[in-house]
């Protein structure tokens, strides 16, 4: 027999994959009664269809739906805790048992069956990867050999999947963001991909701002609205603080997540009319994408690939990129000060992870140690507004408001050591 707990989780799986291959909310709903009242009263037998059904179910999910990882990066501004060796993405921050890469991966998977994804990220971090998702073949992950920012690395994932399915629709993420309210993300999520299947548009996903912030991009909308999407007015980089005043009290601008949503097709005539240094390049690779000769011939052409962003490169240029408004409480998990928003209780507090710790006369202090919580103290008095940080040897004292300064601090240890503590 199927114990209740088992069951609710079974049903709760059908129930999505009846909604989201458009199917109707009522006939998943009954089928799933029907499932309930047939175990129930035949037991295993039962089971035994359901378990032999699922795979039916979910292999008519989301054929023309993929999802692009960029998980490459070395996350300098989360130094020490960073390294090149094993970049945030692949570190467990909450002690949950799952890094930040394999929260995305199980964020996506809702809606994204496990074929259709592709990971980009540096050759060294390949064993990485293949370890911590053991459901990716090494033909799913895209070996960069060197960091050529956004561009390269989303042009390449898109004439790869390209050559697999011309009608594909692509969710592109970082591999290192939070998400604290996933039923609200599924949604948009599922709206995006609706939306660029139907209509050849670029579209990101805007944050509100919950406060002025410098440590995010920002997306002026205008009022051109179609089916809940506005059209981007603007993008701006990161702004000081008396420009992210500005803009949060606008009510005009949204955070830029760095996720984004198009149709292959949509996105390939973008790189093609706006960064055709790039498109010239990868041009050349033609009739080896998705074979075996594919990581090797775009190899030897990646570096003359051009250094830019996704952003300046094509979306700024573009007149079809609309932003989705969404509040589904998202944090870019870049910095200690993001960090530190995320895990405070009230104003002032001070936060401490993977440790315990005594505060004397001190506030707005954030203070993480890498090894056994339950082994390690520490006490901080007289201090207020640090980041107060040690991993593998290095131990980062310094001001939350100067946290901007840490890639700076790590590139002269580099110097300095002999990139001993990079």
């Amino acid at each position: 027999m199927l114990d209740a707990l088992s069951f609710v989780q079974y049903v709760g799986e059908v129930a999505s994959a009846f909604d989201s291959v458009g199917g109707s909310p009522v006939a998943g709903a009954t089928w799933c009664f029907l499932l309930q009242w047939s175990i129930v009263s035949y037991g295993i037998n039962a089971y035994i269809c359901v378990v032999i059904l699922t795979p039916v179910v979910k292999k008519t999910m989301h054929t023309d739906n993929y999802c692009v990882i960029m998980g490459g990066g070395v996350g300098s501004r989360f130094w020490p805790y960073s390294r090149e060796a094993k970049p945030k993405q692949f570190l467990d921050i909450f002690a949950t048992g799952r890094t930040l890469l394999q929260m995305t991966y199980d964020r996506f998977s809702k809606v994204i069956p496990k074929e259709n994804f592709v990971v980009v990220t540096n050759a060294i971090y390949r064993d990485l990867v293949l370890e911590q998702l053991p459901e990716l073949t090494p033909g799913q992950i895209l070996l960069e050999p060197m960091r050529r920012n956004t561009a390269p690395c989303i042009g390449w994932a898109t004439y790869h999947i390209y050559a697999k399915n011309p009608n594909a629709n692509v969710l592109v993420t970082p591999a290192d963001h939070l998400i604290l309210q996933e039923d609200a993300f599924d949604e948009a999520i599922s709206r995006s991909l609706d939306y660029v299947k139907a209509h050849p548009k670029l579209v990101t996903l805007g944050v509100r701002p919950s406060r002025p912030e410098t440590g995010y991009g920002y997306i002026q909308f205008t009022d051109c609205e179609d089916e809940h999407f506005v059209k981007v007015k603007t993008f701006t980089e990161k702004p000081n603080i008396e420009m992210a005043k500005v803009f949060y009290e606008s009510g005009e601008f949204l955070w830029n997540s760095g996720m984004f949503a198009w149709n292959v097709q949509t996105i390939l005539d973008a790189f093609h009319q706006y960064l055709p240094s790039l498109t010239s390049i990868l041009d050349e690779v033609k009739g080896a994408y998705a074979t075996d000769e594919e990581q090797s011939r775009v190899s030897q052409v990646f570096s003359e690939c051009p250094n830019i962003s996704i952003d300046y490169a094509v979306l700024e240029k573009a007149d079809n990129v609309m932003v989705l408004p969404v509040d589904f409480g998202w944090a870019d998990l870049g910095t200690w000060g993001s960090l530190y928003e995320l895990k405070r209780e009230e104003p002032r507090a001070n936060v401490a992870l993977h440790t315990k710790a005594l505060f004397y006369e001190a506030e707005g202090n954030i203070v993480s140690l890498d090894g056994d919580p339950e082994k390690q103290l520490v006490v901080v008095q007289g201090i207020n507004d640090c980041i107060v940080a040690q991993s593998k040897g290095v131990l980062l004292i310094c001001k939350r408001d100067e946290e901007q300064r840490i890639k700076e601090f790590m590139g002269e240890a580099s110097v300095q050591f002999d990139k001993k503590f990079d």
